[in-house]
């Protein structure tokens, strides 16, 4: 007869294997719904048990081994596996991410001025690609809202992770004030985010995607860095690039922001393609993420690292739900990764079943 060890390496596996259980009991259940009904009702649960608990962990616990710490962008970060912007959007259960096991958190995508996004249905599954198709439209509660949300969390003293907090432009905003607009988020949130990320890659705002020439990163870069070099400890900025652009237009923006004083990217967000899937995508449209993204992030990702060279720090986003994606991710570059896609299908207990594996070990 076995018995399960007392120590905290036991006590995580024993959490791990009965969060994975009851994901296997909830997710056909979820699966059944409509997939932003199943969103809103799973981060209704989430934003609930964060006004409750801490989500602190333990120093012992096996998501802030040694062996997991990454430096980066002066922070130091306990793993390198971090939820990528997107899932919450309005910063409602972070102590939650954390207490999953992620290594930081990206909240938003927040615009300057508060927004319902487009009209429904706007959130697609496609289970046999591992795949979820997006036309959100950046809904959201707007950057107030946030600055007040992040202020009450930081007054908690909860946060063990670095915190990213992403940007993008309002839908009303002409494209000729967008500079104006992203600057007077980070005027608002700069101060209580551990780095900001100026998002120019979603396709699910109008003439967003059209900021991602030479002239507008600068421009755009310029204008987050006032607010942001007024603080006593400026903040890292990164750029978020769309896997969509030619590769020496990539390259030319990655180059342009390094110069404008970023301290990386991210790369990358979602695409438009939706070439050799196994599921009709007929009436659907916006950013299709998750393991259809993989090949051509990754090597944007790879053709970005050979470009800028060793030191801006370069992010690794898309299609990850694997280790072995993870190390495809770290070999073409990355100082850090993220998930979205892959939590929806993998589940709560999805990050430390990565983290466990000796792919992720980034010592």
């Amino acid at each position: 007869m076995s018995t399960e060890g007392s120590g905290p390496d036991s006590a995580a596996l024993v959490a791990g294997r009965r969060r994975g259980l009851a994901w296997g009991l909830l997710r056909p259940l979820l699966f059944r719904l409509d997939p932003e009904r199943a969103h809103g009702i799973a981060m209704a649960l989430a934003a609930g048990w964060s006004k409750r608990f801490s989500g602190r962990l333990a120093a012992s616990d096996p998501a802030r081994a040694p062996s997991l710490q990454v430096r980066a962008m002066g922070l130091s970060f306990p793993n390198p596996i971090g939820l990528a912007a997107g899932l919450d959007k309005d910063a409602r259960a972070v102590p939650l991410w954390q207490r999953l096991g992620f290594g930081f958190v990206e909240v938003g995508t927040v615009t300057a001025l508060p927004q319902v996004g487009n009209p429904r249905p706007r959130l697609f599954r496609l289970p046999r690609d591992q795949a979820l198709v997006n036309r959100m439209g950046f809904n959201n509660a707007g950057a107030e809202a946030m600055a007040v949300r992040l202020a009450r969390l930081r007054d908690r003293d909860l946060l063990q992770v670095p915190l990213g907090v992403n940007l993008g432009k309002s839908k009303v905003t002409p494209p000729a004030q967008a500079a104006n607009d992203y600057q007077r988020s980070s005027a608002l949130l700069a101060e209580l985010a551990d780095y900001l990320v100026v998002n120019i890659s979603s396709p699910n705002t109008p003439g967003l995607r059209d900021l991602q020439t030479v002239g507008q990163v600068r421009a755009l870069m310029d204008a987050v860095q006032a607010p942001n070099q007024r603080l006593r400890q400026p903040r890292p900025v990164l750029l978020k690039l769309a896997p969509d652009l030619a590769d020496s237009d990539a390259i030319d923006c990655a180059q342009a922001a390094i110069a404008a004083g970023c301290a990386g990217l991210i790369l990358t967000n979602t695409t438009i393609r939706f070439e050799g899937l196994s599921e009709s995508t007929a009436a659907m449209s916006g950013g299709l993420s998750g393991r259809p993204l993989f090949t051509r992030s990754t090597a944007l990702l790879a053709l970005v690292r050979e470009a800028l060279g060793p030191d801006p720090v370069l992010i690794g986003t898309g299609g990850i739900l694997s280790p072995d994606d993870i190390a495809a991710k770290r070999a073409a570059g990355a100082d850090l990764v993220q998930l979205y896609t892959g939590l929806i299908y993998g589940g709560p207990g999805l990050i430390r079943r990565l983290l466990s594996a000796p792919e992720v070990c980034w010592q």
